[in-house]
């Protein structure tokens, strides 16, 4: 999978289209992403033991990583990714439209 936690990616299809934001979780196995405030839906929560209160949660749902494009921090443009190996072997990502390489988001 081609995106990864901490990438800026803006929503292509659904309810949100256009909108941008952070992923929190990637999951490569079911290639899905959770994206920080995108693709929201209302949870009701009942009362339970330790938790004394229920009402209604606002929760982020997983959403497949072919739904968002990747926003290149150099050009600011949504794209796609590609993967470049260089002389000493190592494999990076570039921006298909600016050519230029798209480091790893720092963990925080």
């Amino acid at each position: 999978m081609k995106i990864i936690k901490g990438d800026k990616v803006q929503i292509t299809i659904g309810k949100d289209k256009g909108r941008s934001g952070d992923v929190i979780k990637a999951i490569p196995k079911k290639s899905q992403i959770i994206v920080k405030g995108l693709n929201m839906f209302k949870k009701h929560i009942k009362p339970s033991g330790n938790q004394k209160k229920g009402g209604i949660i606002e929760k982020e749902r997983a959403m497949l990583s072919s739904k968002v494009a990747l926003i290149c921090p150099n050009c600011k443009k949504p794209t796609r990714v590609g993967y470049q190996i260089d002389k000493a072997g190592e494999k990076s990502r570039i921006c298909r439209k600016c050519k230029a390489i798209i480091s790893q988001p720092s963990a925080k």
